[in-house]
């Protein structure tokens, strides 16, 4: 069992390609491999160049791997599946290139989901067709990554339709999983209100795929009473430093070690690029605090 660490560029705010407030795509690789990393993920398509020799070179000039990626689209609207599935090829294409092989899922925040982020009681349900148009997107997608070699997986998002543990068990029946496995997001599981480490001792043997985020408690009850939208919450800070929130990351090395977990580990502090005071030394702090509880 091996268990490596990276880092991702939306621990640089970067969550969309064509945000003029993105930091350069490749300062966001020197100061990963700075702060002690060896792998990165992708980052939204067309942030980071389509032209694998051009990117190949950057990330062979400070000794990273190319981990996965992350379509972050609207599978709940089916008048945008083209360009969900656009996105969808793009980045397989990108990952398989580099020899990447995590294709991770996710339905974005939708306008109707928002407001009720981390309030499973009030949030608005699907009624079965939508849900049955989305489960249907999401398995095409995966099958996707899946004839382009990666291993497709699934993620849990605050404000999307697959946000509360109970989608997520849903989703998790209805495709089959061979095709469809889990990044399990230790952040985006406690701002839903659930607790990560009882749903990873649950489904460890799913689990392709782990993104590292700690959520601070005292931030998650304000921004839930007074419904704060995801990306405000983003830039009060409610993704802290690990080690700081009330995500026990050393319950979760231990389920992982005892399910022999082999793989990518990704730290994912998401932040407003404009508002964060120095990513890398964020990045710093989070690789040290891995390596002190035995990562």
């Amino acid at each position: 069992m091996k268990i490596s660490l990276g880092n991702a560029p939306c621990s640089w705010g970067v969550e969309f390609a064509d945000d003029p407030r993105n930091p350069p795509w490749r300062q966001v690789l020197k100061d990963c491999a700075d702060a002690g990393y060896r792998g990165i993920e992708l980052g939204p398509i067309g942030y980071m160049p389509e032209d694998p020799v051009v990117l190949a070179d950057a990330l062979a000039e400070h000794d990273l791997s190319l981990i996965g990626g992350v379509v972050f689209r609207p599978f709940h609207d089916p008048y945008k599946w083209d360009e969900v599935r656009d996105a969808a090829i793009r980045t397989a294409r990108s990952l398989s290139a580099h020899g990447a092989r995590h294709f991770v899922l996710i339905d974005s925040i939708s306008a109707r989901r928002a407001p009720t982020a981390g309030r499973a009681d009030e949030a608005e349900q699907m009624e079965a067709d939508e849900w049955r148009g989305l489960k249907n997107r999401i398995e095409a997608a995966a099958q996707i990554g899946a004839d382009h070699g990666l291993i497709p997986s699934i993620h849990a998002h605050a404000g999307g339709f697959i946000d509360f543990e109970p989608e997520l068990d849903r989703l998790l029946d209805a495709i089959d999983a061979d095709l469809l496995k889990i990044c399990f997001d230790t952040g985006h599981h406690s701002y839903a209100g659930f607790d990560p480490v009882d749903f990873l001792e649950r489904h460890a043997a799913r689990v392709s795929y782990m993104h590292f985020k700690d959520i601070d408690p005292a931030v998650k009850a304000r921004v839930v009473a007074t419904r704060t939208d995801f990306y405000t919450a983003c830039g009060q800070g409610i993704f802290c430093n690990l080690g700081k929130g009330d995500v026990d990351f050393p319950a979760v090395r231990r389920i992982l070690v005892e399910a022999g977990f082999d793989g990518w580990c990704t730290v994912e502090q998401d932040c407003d690029p404009m508002l964060a005071v120095s990513p890398i030394e964020d990045a710093r702090a989070n690789r040290a605090y891995l390596r002190s509880i035995g990562f």
